[in-house]
């Protein structure tokens, strides 16, 4: 296995007597996209501000692309990029001027590579205007390509979709998964939209009261025989009563249509029994359940803060 782009270490912070995150241990792979997520107040941006070393680590490490970011911060800062909450940019000169004063800032950012990140972003149109006319998805897309100038290993964006319109939202996710799949860069997302972390991410973490609960793949197909069947049949009483009787099959829901657990090699049977048995059949399908309902599962439905 390839080495990670990034690994959080053990990572612990202390404020007072408080402890705000406890234990930290994750790896970002090259190229993949990872969504953190949690409740309010779960840690996540005072996990993303260690990362950066905007503030301090109690203990513990962030390892980026071999380089401890407290041993030695320089050469490992340099592989990231990362906007943390809004971008920061100057209202009144043109996009192209912003990203030339903030190339100036780091060595070896050619004009050659400005160009190249205004066409990564898609902001070719618009690069010349002043910034304080840009809608605030065009300055989402700037702030990612200043945060790129540099070839960054590593790209942590907190809320990148924060105050966008649908439209906005696809366009960042899209460019996102673009920098993932074109260029190699390991994206960290950290986002309250789990339908886009959905869309968007390859793996998620997911943080609650300061500790890492869970880390799912969200490709990865489940090894677990049991589905949730929708069944939409009449009369209802009947079918119930048929199916209450079967072994191995629970009842979760009885609405306008029956939604059943059942092991996946059973569903032609159950099927076959209630024709036999004169219940109309309109409909059989498997469902999905989303990232929310496994996020609400894992952190408590009702958990604010």
């Amino acid at each position: 296995m390839s080495e990670s782009a990034m690994s959080i270490k053990g990572l612990h912070k202390t404020i007072g007597r408080k402890k705000i995150i406890k234990d930290l241990n994750f790896d970002i792979r090259p190229g993949e996209v990872y969504g953190f997520i949690g409740p309010n107040g779960a840690g996540k941006t005072t996990t993303i501000r260690m990362m950066v070393g905007l503030i301090g680590i109690t203990s513990g490490d962030v390892v980026i692309k071999g380089n401890s970011i407290r041993k030695n911060y320089k050469k490992a800062i340099s592989e990231v990029g990362a906007i943390v909450e809004n971008p920061e940019m100057y209202p009144f000169m043109t996009g192209r001027q912003n990203l030339k004063h903030f190339g100036r800032m780091t060595n070896g950012v050619s004009n050659a590579r400005i160009k190249e990140v205004i066409d990564l972003v898609g902001l070719e149109n618009a690069i010349n205007t002043k910034v304080g006319k840009y809608s605030l998805g065009m300055r989402q897309r700037l702030g990612i390509a200043q945060a790129l100038l540099h070839r960054p290993s590593v790209l942590i964006l907190d809320e990148p979709t924060n105050g966008l319109d649908p439209a906005g939202i696809r366009e960042i996710r899209q460019y996102i998964r673009k920098l993932a799949v074109e260029d190699n860069v390991s994206v960290i997302v950290s986002s309250h939209l789990l339908s886009e972390i959905e869309l968007m991410c390859d793996r998620i973490g997911v943080i609650k009261n300061g500790e890492l609960i869970a880390v799912r793949n969200l490709h990865e197909k489940t090894d677990s025989e049991q589905r949730i069947v929708q069944l939409d049949v009449h009369p209802m009483d009947q079918a119930l009563e048929i199916i209450q009787n079967e072994p191995n099959i629970k009842v979760l829901e009885t609405n306008e249509q029956l939604q059943i657990q059942i092991n996946r090699n059973d569903v032609p049977r159950l099927v076959t029994t209630l024709v036999d048995k004169d219940v109309q059949i309109y409909g059989v399908s498997v469902l999905k359940s989303t990232l929310e309902d496994q996020f609400l599962e894992m952190i408590g439905e009702n958990v604010i803060g």
